[in-house]
Formats: structure tokens, C-alpha cells, sequence
């Protein structure tokens, strides 16, 4: 008889099978913390059945690694560490993942590669591998480097179809076989002309679960509440931001719970109990003429702009929030098509992808959100009374309605 192989099985792959010094990765006390540490943060309160965690996400980048390393016919010791980096590259995320990261200074990179390098994992890790080797292929660096991290990699991969699966939310399903069935390395991933569509599909799901999941309104303030309250406790000295890496979701509600700043306590009470403020002004971006440039508004602006908002409304400034959600990015356009031994972007082989880099400020939006008991009184905010906003494109509201006109 064989010798026994370990396995995990996952809601999405089925059994992923585990080496023994996998295992032993597991088991340690960094990685099983994020078992605690839920993928998409407080989204939950928006669709109750996300509750899958990071552990989850990184065995499945893990898989899919290890699927495309195998596919790309690499030598037994880089599948070996194209495995363990995507077992690992998530395992510095503080605290409800991206949502507390939005408050610290570095991203969450950063305590990744320090949990590798200088806590006890790295004693561990160093029996089999250049630690080094592993913090680069996080971060894309070198011939390895884009399989976890670059414009089609498996990170991505997972987290579209995870994601998808636990809300309930259909547009993530993806044909990830397809996609690493056409990918070959050189030089950064290739993909030949056969996965397009695969990946065009891609995509056009990520552009769906972005307004649908990720900068859905309420998740945006939801999350704003969060690091409003955590920077507050960041600022006091009561949490080290260096420190976010030992935190999982639970210490930093208990913290919140037991804090002496009352507004913090207000913060965590109202997301426990679900009392949301509501949006009171909502500007789509592709109403501006120059999008771009709302992001290039500072932060110290935003919270000016909130203050004087407060003031003129008799109101305490810690319940204004305005939101700009995320800069639609997409990097997966930029992934290089192999045509008849030519490369060429994706956006240039395909129309609807090339229509999507056109329409990715059709969705998101700039939103002034209060405590759903001071709605009312901010029916007629003029919220360029209170930042510089880019000018709005007056002929594109004509040419829409003129449009529908020829429609109906």
C-alpha cells in the first residue's frame, strides 16, 4: 500500500492535496490565524454568507498555483515553491483583510514578508527554501513572480470564483481551467489566442462583482465605520500599526467593544446591530468629464470637506462619511495575447474587453452618507459646495437622452 496523503477538502476544488511539510506550514500559529481573518472583511452584513477566510483563499491560490505550475511543466522544486508562496501570500492581512489595510500606512505586503522573515515561520520555512525567493514571488518579482501576483494570476483566479460562491453573487463563475490551459511563461504569463474568451469571461466578471460585491454602497460605508473607528485607536496608541499582522477579527472587536473612546464604541455598536447611515448625495464618475481626477483629491481634503459639512448641518463630524469608491483598475487588460508568434494587449484582441476599459467608470461613484436619522435634513446638499470637483459633462447627459429617444 501507498503511504497516506494529507488533504483538505475546499467548498470550491473539492480534495487539494498537502505535503507533509505543508502541513506543518499549516499548523503553525501565524497561518492559523487566519482562519480568523474573514476574506471579505464586514460584507456579511450585506450577503450573510460571507464568512469564507483568508485560510480558505490561500489553500485555493495554492491549488491553482500549483495546476498552472504543473501545466507550465516547471522542475519539481519550483511547483514545490510556487505552492508554498501561495499558500503564504496572504498571511500577513490584519484584521477583516483589506478593511483595516485601508488604515495603515503600508500594504499588507509588508507584514507578509515580515511574518516570513522574521517570526518563527521563517525557522521553519528556511529548513526548505530561500525565504527570500518566497517574499519576491508575492510580491510578482522574477520568472515566478506573475503565477501569484501579475495581470492574470491565480490570486485573482480564486478569489472571483470564492467570493462568487459564498455570496451567492453568480457573476464570478470563471473557466479558470481554460484560462491555465492556454498561459505559458516567458517572460511574464502569455495567454494564446485560444483563452481569450475564457478570459474575456474573466474579466466582465470582475467588472459585475466590483459594483455587485467589492464597492457595493453599503460595504463602502460599512467598511469606512471600521477604519474610521480603528484609526482612532491607531492615533491614541492603543494599537500598533506594526502589530496588525497578530490581530485577528475578534481581538479587534473586543478592543473596539472595551474602548474608552465612546465614539469607537458607537462605531462597533451600530455595525453589531446593523444601524447603517444611508447615502444622501450620490455622483456617478462618468458623469465628469475627467474622472481620473477625483482620485487625485487627498484624503485631507475628504475629511475638510466632511468637517464643514458637519458644521453646516449641526451635526457631530465623525457621523459625515464621503466615499469615493475604489479606482477601477482591471490590470488584467494589460495581459499579452500570443497571435502568430506576436504579442499584443488584450485590450487590443478583443472589443468587449477594450469596451470595458472605456466603461470602467460607468459604476463607480463619490457618495455623502449620515445616520439614517439625519436623512431628511440633506435633500438639497451641494457637495461641490464643499470639494473641487471635476467639471460634468453636460453633452453627455444630452446624448444619452437623445438616445433614448431613439429607442422608444
Amino acid at each position: 500500500m501507498g503511504k497516506k496523503q494529507k488533504f483538505i477538502r475546499d467548498s470550491v476544488y473539492g480534495d487539494i492535496n498537502l505535503s507533509k511539510f505543508e502541513v506543518k506550514v499549516m499548523d503553525m500559529p501565524p497561518f492559523q490565524r487566519i482562519r480568523r481573518i474573514k476574506q471579505l472583511g464586514l460584507i456579511n452584513l450585506i450577503y450573510p454568507g460571507a464568512n469564507h477566510t483568508r485560510f480558505e483563499h490561500c489553500i485555493g491560490t495554492m491549488y491553482l498555483a500549483s495546476k498552472l505550475a504543473t501545466k507550465l511543466d516547471l522542475a519539481k522544486e519550483e511547483i514545490e515553491l510556487v505552492r508554498i508562496s501561495g499558500l503564504l501570500h496572504d498571511i500577513g492581512h490584519g484584521p477583516f483583510s483589506h478593511v483595516s489595510e485601508g488604515v495603515l500606512s503600508f500594504p499588507h505586503e509588508e507584514l507578509t514578508k515580515h511574518v516570513i522573515e522574521k517570526t518563527s515561520m521563517y525557522d521553519l520555512l528556511s529548513e526548505r527554501f530561500n525565504t527570500k525567493e518566497i517574499v519576491d514571488i508575492i510580491n510578482g518579482e522574477g520568472k515566478l513572480g506573475p503565477i501569484i501576483s501579475g495581470e492574470l494570476d491565480v490570486d485573482r483566479m480564486d478569489y472571483l470564483q470564492r467570493d462568487s460562491h459564498n455570496t451567492g453573487v453568480a457573476y464570478g463563475v470563471i473557466d479558470y481551467e481554460r484560462i491555465i490551459s492556454n498561459l505559458k511563461l516567458d517572460d511574464g504569463l502569455i495567454l494564446d489566442m485560444k483563452g481569450v474568451q475564457a478570459a474575456e469571461g474573466a474579466l466582465v466578471s470582475r467588472y459585475f462583482m466590483y459594483p455587485s460585491v467589492y464597492q457595493h454602497h453599503t460595504t463602502r460605508i460599512v467598511n469606512s465605520m471600521f477604519r474610521r473607528a480603528l484609526k482612532r485607536e491607531i492615533d491614541s496608541g492603543k494599537i500598533n500599526e506594526n502589530d496588525m499582522y497578530k490581530y485577528d477579527d475578534s481581538d479587534i472587536i473586543t478592543l473596539f467593544r472595551h474602548s474608552d473612546d465612546e465614539i469607537v464604541r458607537d462605531m462597533i455598536n451600530r455595525l453589531d446591530n446593523r444601524i447603517i447611515p444611508k447615502r444622501v448625495k450620490t455622483i456617478r464618475l462618468d458623469n465628469f468629464k475627467a474622472p481620473e481626477k477625483l482620485y487625485k483629491i487627498e484624503q485631507k481634503n475628504l475629511r475638510k470637506a466632511e468637517e464643514e459639512i458637519a458644521e453646516d448641518f449641526n451635526m457631530d463630524k465623525n457621523y459625515v462619511f464621503i466615499n469615493i469608491a475604489e479606482y477601477p483598475r482591471f490590470d488584467e487588460m494589460k495581459t499579452q495575447v500570443s497571435v502568430d508568434d506576436k504579442l499584443y494587449p488584450l485590450t487590443k484582441i478583443s472589443n468587449i474587453i477594450g469596451a470595458l476599459s472605456k466603461a470602467r467608470f460607468n459604476i463607480p461613484d463619490i457618495s455623502v452618507y449620515v445616520p439614517i436619522e439625519e436623512k431628511e435634513r440633506f435633500e438639497k446638499l451641494k457637495l461641490n459646495h464643499y470639494l473641487d470637483l471635476p467639471e460634468i459633462d453636460r453633452d453627455k447627459f444630452h446624448g444619452i437622452h437623445y438616445d433614448q429617444i431613439k429607442l422608444f
